[in-house]
């Protein structure tokens, strides 16, 4: 009998592994056919292999690059579940693949034939913005705007949003990033939380985040700016510019945001390009602190990164940011511009967070953090008393 399982082993699949890595050959030939056809517009070819309202959903999405790589398959019968890493590049924009974890059905068809029931993410892994539905996608002199279940005009807004962020952007930081931005614009609050793979309740009244790697580096992929449209619809003409800045500013600053970076600065510089330009006085875009002044409960010290948290009590939450706002105003104001970008680039250049605030004040700014300290508070009752 042993022998004969030998003799046999190759033409029958005793013990069942030549007909695992057989199914295992034929699921990633038809993943890579059914890759091939997303990338070549093939809605025929794409159906042979699975459901035409999954490739109608990401169909007007511009992919450079869309492939599979099987790592592993669970056969019982003619059925199949696979896990999958799926890579993709959207043309322009990502100067890497993203890699994604997806788990799909999978079954034999009449003539023997793997067909893709479903493709939804693996385990622990956010959605793609076609899981949502059917995408829409704006293209601008700076920008691509995607959305589900928004109309025309809505991503129209978002892209004349975008597209005056990005020079605004240069204007202050430089033009040594990508200088474009990907928005994502989900129909809801839900689809906002199920793109970043986090419960909807961590977002509620956030407008927008950024999340990825950045482009900036030219070994990652590009940031997406992701909306949270139920907030950002509750904000006016300016405010929505001063989000969709902010959060390029994001994009524009990754390759030199690093752990040794704090919140205050990274979001403190993001609020400040946000705010430039708009007219907007201390007063009106630091109400909280305003407040906290004139009650005479000037801060001590600049913020921590734990006052940032979005599940902290919302008056000091906007006092972080505003902290973090004045602090780099107050940069630009008493040593310029460029200085307060050097002094960025220059804390993010340090090896740990320990030391690295206060060695780039020295060299930079010419100032201890103490003294720092001192003037940011003298700065903040200046300006808001």
């Amino acid at each position: 009998m042993f022998a004969l399982c030998l003799l046999l082993g190759s033409l029958v699949g005793c013990g069942g592994q030549p007909a695992a890595n057989s199914a295992r050959a034929e699921v990633q030939s038809l993943l890579d056919r059914q890759s091939a056809a997303v990338l070549h517009h093939d809605e025929p070819a794409y159906t042979r292999t699975g459901a035409r309202t999954a490739y109608e959903n990401l169909s007007a999405v511009p992919f450079a690059s869309w492939s599979y790589r099987l790592t592993a398959l669970h056969r019982t019968g003619a059925t199949a579940t696979a896990d999958a890493e799926l890579s993709y590049k959207v043309k322009g924009y990502d100067t890497s693949p993203v890699t994604v974890g997806r788990t799909l059905t999978l079954r034999l068809t009449a003539d023997a034939q793997w067909y893709v029931d479903s493709d939804k993410p693996a385990k622990k892994s956010g959605q793609q913005l076609w899981d949502q539905g059917r995408v829409s996608v704006v293209k601008g002199a700076h920008s691509l705007v995607m959305g589900v279940g928004q109309d025309a005009d809505s991503l129209y807004d978002y892209r004349s949003l975008a597209d005056h962020a990005v020079p605004a952007v240069s204007a202050a930081w430089g033009t040594d990033w990508t200088r474009h931005v990907v928005v994502l614009v989900p129909g809801s609050l839900n689809g906002m939380a199920g793109l970043l793979g986090s419960p909807a309740a961590s977002y509620r009244g956030i407008a927008a985040v950024t999340t990825g790697e950045a482009g900036g580096s030219g070994s990652a992929p590009a940031d997406r700016i992701i909306v949270n449209p139920e907030a950002y619809a509750m904000l006016g003409a300016v405010g929505k510019q001063v989000v969709l800045t902010h959060e390029t500013t994001h994009v524009a600053t990754r390759a030199h945001t690093t752990s040794a970076t704090p919140l205050w600065l990274s979001e403190g510089y993001a609020d400040w390009i946000g705010y430039r330009g708009t007219g907007r006085t201390a007063t009106q875009a630091a109400p909280e602190l305003y407040r906290a002044v004139e009650d005479g409960d000037l801060p001590t010290a600049l913020p921590t990164d734990k006052d940032f948290g979005f599940s902290s009590d919302p008056t000091k939450l906007a006092q972080a940011y505003e902290g973090g706002w004045m602090a780099c105003r107050m940069v630009e104001d008493r040593w310029g511009v460029a200085q307060l970008g050097k002094f960025y680039r220059a804390v993010g250049a340090h090896k740990k967070r320990a030391g690295a605030v206060e060695d780039a004040m020295k060299s930079v700014l010419g100032v201890t953090l103490d003294d720092f300290t001192a003037r940011w508070r003298d700065y903040l009752t200046a300006q808001l008393g």
